[in-house]
C-alpha cells in the first residue's frame, strides 16, 4: 500500500483529525506555485492562504508579511525545480509549514520552514537569509540544512544520530521542523520504489519516531506509526482498517457514554466539553495485540476526551465520573501532578459503560490539550524565554531548551560526554525503545519520571546529577533494598548518601556493578567516566564502603610482617565487600585511590584477578586488640525449594543472635533455590557455628562465603 493511500484511509477510517495537506488543496497550491508572484501579489496570497489562516488563527497578531516574503523568495528559488510526484517542489516547504501552523508553531519557525531547503538546494546562501530574516530564522535554517545532509540510509550507525543531535544544536525548533519535514515526505512516498519505501519507514520508525515521542509532538508521531505501520505491515494494517470500517458502520457506544458524561458534568455544574476520540490505526493494532489477537471490544476503538478550562476542574470531573459511574481503579492514573518527561499532562481514568464495555476517558485543561498534541512545539520560541530569563546568555549565544526536564539537553550533553559513537548508540537505543515511563517520589517530596525497568542508580543520577556517586544505599517505599532494586510506578524513593567526605571522589565512587544496574544514560555514562577517570575502581574492592564498616570493628593493618605484633601507622583500610573477610581468615591487601589498602580474603577472586593483573600486595594483619563486634560477611545457601523456607532460615540465623543486614532469593531453577544474606555477627567466631545451623536446615544442601558480589544480595554499603 502507497503512503498517500495510507493516509487516506487513517483520515476515513479512523475518524481523527489530521494535519492534511493533499489533494484538491496540492492541485491548487501547484497552479498558485507555477503561475508564481511575478502576476500580481494576490497569487502570492493564493498560494499560502492555507498558512496565514491557521497561523492567524492561533497567533492573531502575526507578522504575515514576513511569511509572504519568506513565500516569493522560496518559490523564486525553487521555480522549475519538482518533485518526484510531479508537483511543484514549491509545494513541499508549503506543507510542511501548514503542519507546523496547525500545530500552534510560531512565526520564526515558519518562516524558517518555508526556507528550509533553499541553502541546501538552491543558490540561496545564508548570510542572504539573515540579512533579509534576522538571526533567529538564519540559525533555524542552518540546523535544518545541517539535518539534510545527515545520512539517514541505515539507522543503526551510530554516528547518524550524533550528528542529528549536532546539527540541532540546542534549539528544538529545528527538530520539530524535522520532523513535519519527513511527515509530508512519508505521506507523499508512495511515488517511489518499494524497497525505498521500506528503508525510509524503518529509520523513521527507529530514530524519528521516538524522537517525536520525547518532544512531545503526539500529532506528528501518531501519523508517523500508521504511514510506517502500512509499508511495514501492510497485512496487519490492512486488517485492523477492516476492522475500523467494521466498527465505523455500527452504533458507537462511547457516544452513548460521552453524552451521559455530558449529563453528569451539566447537572454538576461544570464547564467542559465532551468528545469521543477515535483511536489511530497503530493504537487499535495494540488492542488487538493485547487481545492476543481477538478483534477490539466495542469501546476499544476510541477513548472519550473531557476538555475544562482549569487544572482544579480536571479534579472536578474526576470526582463526578468516580461517584456517577463505576470507576476501573486500576486505570487511574495523574499525569497532571506528575507530568510525563515530555511534557504531557492529563488525568487518565476509565469507567463501566454497565453494557460489559469498559471506557477510557482522558481529561483536560485546554491548554494541556494543546501540548499533548504539539509538545514543545506549543511552547513556542525557547530563545526568547532565555532573552526574558537572562540576558547575559541570550548575548552569548545560549539558548534554552523548554522541555521539562531537559531531555534533548541530556542528550547534547550524552553526545559530548562520550566519546564512543558505539557506546553512545547502544545507551541511547534502549533509552529511544522504552515506551512507558514511571515516576517515583524522593523522601524529600520530589518527583523524578524514569523509564519502566530503572533501579535505584538511575534514580540517584536522575535527582543528584555526579552527586549521585556518594550514594552508599536505598531504601524503597521504607524498607532498605539494594541499589540495583527495580522502581515501580509510585515507589518512594529514599537514597543514603555518604555523610562527612560525600562528594570526595577519593572517599566514595561507583562500583563497576553500578552498571550492571543502570538503566538510563544519563547513570551508565557518569558511572563510566567516573571509573575510567579512577581506574583502580575497576576493581570490586573499590566499591564505596558502609560508614559501619569503615568503623574498629575489624581493622587490618599494614606491616612488614603480617604476624608482627607492632602496629606502625598505616593508610586507612576498608574490607572488601566481594569477599567479606572476617578474623581469622587469610587476608592479603592492595593499594587503591587516596591511599587506601583494601583488603580480601586471600582465596578472593578477585585478589587473583589484581595479582595476576600486576597489582602489588601491600601485607595486612588482623589487629588483637580490636574490640570484636560488628563483622559482617555475606553467606548463600543452596536449597530444595519448600515452603517456608525463607522463614526457617531467617529464625535459625536470629536464633544465633546474628543480624541480617539484607537478604535475598532468586527465582527457583529445576525446584532449586539461592539465598543470600549478608549478614552482622557479634565477634568474627560466631561464622563457623552460624554456617553449620544454617546447613541444619531441612532442604538445605550447602552455606557457603559468598566470593564475589551479588547483585541482590547488598544494599551496596547499607
Amino acid at each position: 500500500m502507497s503512503a498517500d493511500n495510507a493516509v487516506d484511509a487513517v483520515s476515513s477510517g479512523g475518524g481523527r483529525s489530521r494535519l492534511l495537506l493533499r489533494g484538491a488543496d496540492f492541485r491548487r497550491l501547484g497552479r498558485a506555485a507555477l503561475l508564481g508572484p511575478g502576476s500580481g501579489r494576490g497569487r502570492v496570497t493564493d498560494a499560502i492562504e492555507h498558512v496565514t489562516k491557521v497561523h492567524r488563527a492561533q497567533h492573531p497578531g502575526a507578522d504575515i508579511d514576513i511569511l509572504r516574503r519568506a513565500y516569493v523568495l522560496a518559490e523564486s528559488s525553487h521555480r522549475g525545480q519538482m518533485r518526484k510526484s510531479g508537483e511543484p517542489y514549491i509545494t513541499h516547504p508549503l506543507a510542511v509549514t501548514l503542519i507546523l501552523a496547525e500545530l500552534g508553531a510560531e512565526t520564526t519557525t515558519l518562516t524558517a520552514s518555508l526556507l528550509h531547503d533553499t541553502v541546501e538546494d538552491t543558490d540561496v546562501t545564508l548570510d542572504q537569509v539573515g540579512e533579509e530574516f534576522g538571526e533567529e530564522v538564519r540559525y533555524l535554517v542552518d540546523g535544518v540544512t545541517k539535518l539534510e545532509k545527515v545520512d539517514y540510509g541505515a539507522a543503526a550507525e551510530p554516528e547518524t544520530f550524533r550528528k542529528m543531535l549536532v546539527a540541532t544544536g540546542n534549539d528544538v525548533r529545528v527538530m520539530s521542523i524535522k520532523l513535519a519535514d519527513r511527515l509530508h515526505n512519508m505521506r507523499t512516498l508512495g511515488v517511489m520504489r518499494p524497497e525505498k519505501q521500506a528503508r525510509i519507514a524503518k529509520v523513521t520508525r527507529d530514530v524519528l519516531i521516538p524522537l517525536a515521542e520525547r518532544l512531545g509532538v503526539q500529532a506528528l508521531k501518531t501519523e508517523l506509526e500508521d504511514l510506517v505501520f502500512a509499508i511495514l505491515h501492510p497485512e496487519e494494517y490492512d486488517r485492523t482498517r477492516e476492522s475500523i470500517i467494521e466498527h465505523a458502520a455500527l452504533p458507537d457506544p462511547l457516544a452513548v457514554v460521552a453524552e451521559d458524561v455530558r449529563g453528569v458534568l451539566r447537572e454538576a455544574g461544570i464547564a467542559a466539553e465532551v468528545l469521543v476520540r477515535p483511536r489511530h490505526f497503530v493504537s487499535v493494532h495494540r488492542v488487538r495485540a493485547k487481545r492476543g489477537g481477538m478483534r477490539p471490544g466495542s469501546c476499544d476503538f476510541g477513548r472519550i476526551l473531557v476538555l475544562v478550562g482549569e487544572d482544579a476542574d480536571c479534579y472536578a470531573v474526576l470526582g463526578e465520573l468516580h461517584t456517577c459511574f463505576t470507576p476501573v481503579i486500576a486505570e487511574f492514573k495523574d499525569f497532571i501532578a506528575a507530568p510525563k518527561f515530555n511534557l504531557y499532562q492529563s488525568l487518565h481514568t476509565a469507567i463501566a459503560d454497565g453494557k460489559g464495555g469498559i471506557a477510557e476517558v482522558l481529561v483536560r485543561t485546554r491548554q494541556m490539550h494543546r501540548v499533548a498534541e504539539a509538545g514543545v512545539v506549543a511552547l513556542g520560541n525557547p530563545y526568547a524565554a532565555c532573552v526574558a530569563a537572562s540576558p547575559e546568555s541570550a548575548a552569548s549565544g545560549e539558548r534554552v531548551d523548554p522541555t521539562q526536564p531537559g531531555w534533548l539537553s541530556r542528550l547534547l550533553d550524552w553526545q559530548r560526554e562520550t566519546p564512543d559513537s558505539d557506546a553512545f548508540w547502544h545507551t541511547l537505543r534502549d533509552e529511544l525503545a522504552q515506551d512507558r515511563e514511571i515516576t517515583v517520589f524522593s523522601a524529600d517530596g520530589g518527583t523524578v519520571g524514569l523509564p519502566d525497568g530503572a533501579t535505584c542508580v538511575d534514580a540517584a543520577y536522575a535527582l543528584h546529577g555526579e552527586a549521585a556517586h556518594a550514594c552508599v544505599g536505598s531504601r524503597v517505599n521504607g524498607r532498605l533494598a539494594p541499589l540495583g532494586t527495580a522502581l515501580r510506578d509510585g515507589d518512594t524513593l529514599q537514597l543514603l548518601m555518604a555523610d562527612g567526605d560525600s562528594g570526595d571522589p577519593h572517599g566514595y565512587g561507583p562500583s563497576p556493578d553500578w552498571l550492571e544496574h543502570a538503566r538510563t544514560p544519563a547513570a551508565r555514562i557518569a558511572i563510566t567516566r567516573w571509573l575510567d577517570a579512577h581506574p583502580g575502581a575497576a576493581h570490586a574492592e573499590d566499591e564505596p564502603a558502609a560508614p559501619a564498616v569503615r568503623t574498629a570493628a575489624a581493622v587490618a593493618s599494614r606491616s612488614a610482617d603480617p604476624v608482627a605484633e607492632t602496629d606502625p601507622p598505616g593508610a586507612g583500610v576498608r574490607l572488601a565487600r566481594c569477599c567479606t573477610p572476617v578474623p581469622p581468615d587469610a587476608v592479603t591487601g592492595f593499594a587503591i585511590r587516596g591511599g587506601t589498602v583494601a583488603v580480601h580474603r586471600s582465596e578472593c577472586p578477585t585478589a587473583a584477578r589484581m595479582t595476576a593483573a600486576g597489582r602489588a600486595h601491600v601485607s595486612v594483619r588482623w589487629r588483637h586488640d580490636t574490640a570484636a563486634s560488628g563483622y559482617r560477611a555475606t553467606l548463600l545457601a543452596e536449597a530444595l525449594g519448600r515452603p517456608r523456607l525463607l522463614a526457617d532460615l531467617t529464625e535459625v540465623i536470629a536464633t544465633q543472635g546474628v543480624g541480617i543486614v539484607n537478604a535475598a532469593v532468586e527465582p527457583p531453577q529445576e525446584h532449586r533455590v539461592r539465598h543470600t544474606y549478608t549478614v552482622e555477627l557479634p565477634d568474627a567466631e560466631a561464622l563457623p557455628a552460624l554456617m553449620r545451623a544454617m546447613r541444619a536446615v531441612p532442604g538445605v544442601y550447602d552455606v557457603y562465603r559468598a566470593h564475589r558480589q551479588v547483585a541482590a544480595a547488598s544494599p551496596s554499603g547499607v
